[in-house]
């Protein structure tokens, strides 16, 4: 009787407030809403471009209202959403909405475009990671090559105000897609800037370094080939990834753990480990060898790239070789991991550079980049050919090319007996080894544990290979080899080159070389980098393709043979003070999967039997002297 009084109480004064009982009220959210743009500085548009094949491709355009008109387009076509990155902040001003990296191109009155590639979040058709190029793997009748095409005519001949001029560019996988763009470009595309892209998978960007797995790149692939929005992460149950791998055994029983050895992306670079059609198809180093260049190139490389530290020096070197009057293709070497050019870059971990090196380089060189060939200006200074940072001097250099045309000549650290290295010296008359036990059981962490997944919120993932290696060098399955401190500097620019001549017990091995700057014990200006080792550049090889990247062979046990280690370019002084150390191992794990050291056909199928310890030894001096080869620059 009370809740019935009180509910007729609750009508008779919502009555006389002029409402109505709520089961006659309508929603309160209206069918149609736009919030007021009329004080936006730009312009947002939302299309679907049809592609030739009547596949749309979801895009999104950001017009400044204010700036220079007619203006140019920029493009970057993308696997990771055009939503995101044009929908960064709740803001009337399109520098807020954007990535800081385009801030200046906004307010420079560029259109900027964002476009989801085929089969990826708002776009249609099927999606296929790293969609070859029309040919014997791409039997389509379209790739990344014709979409780009097919999108930049839309665009100017749909987007009012815009010049007729467009450039393309992207990071990482839309690098890789801006390289795809320029095999075959559309008369309207003028200028082209590849950010780190991922030119070759197996020999050095992000599957394999050196037919080495990197297994890691499971959690990339469960997210990307799992849902076309990447809705699904693995749940891995474990902070230490080095434990959940070494758990489960080789790299397919670990994605077996989470469904993910199903997955089709994840087949296709498992079950094809060896440098095949596969990998050989798509390796856009020849692509582009084979490509007319038709506009200018700024191809971005950093020189601590986690993930593509191959990539961008390839680009570059296969473009090269087409520039006649070297002023088309360029390249801009900097002190970042993968895409930090486009955020913060005064420091890395604990190495400092003394200045905002991304925001210089953005300001300095990519805009005036830019408004030379899409707005026709001509910039206060050239771009150079090379614009490299030395990451042992913090200063920018130019150079003619890359390595540092004729300025460079090679020089050898020679790994010697009682843990020396010699540099530039003649192997010693006397021979010896130096020799450890590997044991798959406890493999080398590539850092500290625990070692947390790439995409954990904690993850330092980005500078792992600024991390100092004192931690590595204490360990018995680690040699180590350092000079003299130096009494003047030494640069070193361009790719390293390791040497080793080396023999196993067993009948596979994989090989780590690493370039290392030992700073002083004491260092006054940043206490922390007292006694420091700073990785120059360090990668893996795995011992099966000594001969042949195609076909792998068995190691004869207790057989000397010479292994060529390729490590990533550097461009580095070592200061006066400052040691050089060396230090080889046999696994970096779970970074790479481990070699059980006894040869099987596919060492991302091994079986918990396959994997034994073996003694690996060095030879040092004499005839198999073991070395790691630099480019040193003469005449500074």
């Amino acid at each position: 009787m009370l809740r019935a009084r009180l509910t007729g109480l609750c009508l008779a004064i919502l009555a006389g407030f002029g409402a109505a009982p709520l089961a006659a009220q309508q929603g309160e959210i209206p069918p149609n809403f736009s919030p007021v743009t009329a004080a936006f500085d730009h312009e947002r548009r939302v299309v679907e471009i049809p592609m030739r094949d009547g596949v749309k491709l979801h895009t999104v355009i950001v017009i400044p209202k204010n700036g220079p008109k007619p203006a140019p387009i920029i493009l970057t076509r993308t696997p990771y959403g055009a939503e995101k990155p044009t929908s960064q902040a709740h803001s009337p001003n399109a520098a807020m909405v954007l990535p800081i990296a385009d801030e200046p191109l906004i307010r420079a009155g560029y259109i900027r475009v964002y476009q989801d590639v085929r089969g990826r979040y708002g776009s249609g058709g099927e999606y296929v990671m790293t969609l070859p190029v029309r040919g014997p793997i791409n039997r389509w009748k379209v790739d990344h090559t014709t979409d780009t095409y097919d999108t930049i005519e839309w665009l100017v001949k749909n987007v009012a105000g815009n010049n007729g001029r467009v450039g393309l560019t992207g990071v990482s996988y839309p690098g890789w897609l801006t390289l795809m763009g320029i095999l075959d470009p559309h008369p309207a595309l003028k200028a082209a800037v590849p950010m780190y892209p991922m030119v070759d998978g197996w020999i050095g960007d992000d599957f394999y370094h050196n037919g080495a797995f990197r297994q890691t790149m499971f959690e990339w692939i469960y997210q990307m080939g799992s849902h076309k929005s990447s809705a699904y992460s693995p749940p891995f149950g474990y902070r230490d990834m080095y434990e959940a791998y070494l758990n489960a055994g080789s790299a397919d029983a670990f994605a077996a753990r989470y469904g993910g050895d199903k997955l089709r992306t994840w087949r296709k670079l498992v079950d094809n480990d060896d440098y095949n059609q596969f990998w050989r198809e798509q390796a856009v180093q020849d692509l582009l060898a084979k490509t007319e260049l038709k506009l200018p190139v700024l191809v971005v490389h950093g020189l601590f790239d986690q993930e593509d530290s191959f990539g961008g020096t390839a680009a570059y070197q296969a473009l090269e070789t087409k520039d006649r009057n070297n002023d088309m293709v360029h390249l801009a070497l900097g002190p970042w991991n993968h895409g930090q050019s486009q955020n913060e870059g005064s420091s890395l971990g604990a190495i400092k550079w003394d200045s905002d090196t991304s925001l210089w380089f953005r300001q300095k060189v990519l805009l005036p980049f830019w408004d030379q060939h899409l707005w026709g200006r001509a910039p206060a200074q050239p771009t150079p050919p090379v614009l490299a940072f030395d990451t042992g001097a913090n200063e920018w250099r130019t150079y003619p090319s890359w390595p540092a045309g004729g300025a460079v000549q090679k020089r050898s650290l020679v790994l010697e007996p009682g843990g020396r290295l010699g540099i530039g010296s003649a192997p010693l008359g006397r021979t010896g080894t130096a020799q450890f036990v590997s044991d798959p059981a406890k493999p080398v962490p590539y850092r500290v544990r625990p070692v947390l997944s790439m995409y954990n919120t904690e993850s330092s993932w980005n500078r792992w290979l600024v991390d100092d290696q004192r931690p590595f060098a204490d360990r018995p399955d680690v040699l180590t080899f350092v000079s003299e401190p130096l009494t003047e500097p030494l640069t070193v620019s361009g790719e390293v080159m390791g040497h080793l001549f080396a023999s196993t017990t067993g009948t596979d091995a994989d090989w780590v070389v690493k370039l290392i700057d030992v700073y002083p014990p004491e260092v006054r200006a940043n206490q922390q980098l007292g006694g420091y080792q700073l990785m120059v550049s360090g990668d893996i090889m795995r011992g099966r393709y000594r001969e042949d990247p195609s076909n792998p062979k068995p190691i004869a046990p207790g057989k000397v043979a010479e292994y060529r280690v390729r490590l990533p370019h550097a461009n580095h002084t070592f200061q006066p003070g400052h040691r050089i150390m060396v230090q080889v191992q046999s696994s970096w794990f779970p970074l790479y999967d481990r070699n059980p050291q006894t040869f099987v056909d596919n060492i991302g199928k091994a079986r918990p039997g396959d994997y034994r310890a073996a003694t690996h030894r060095i030879s040092l001096g004499g005839t198999q002297a073991s070395y790691v080869e630099v480019p040193v620059v003469t005449g500074r």
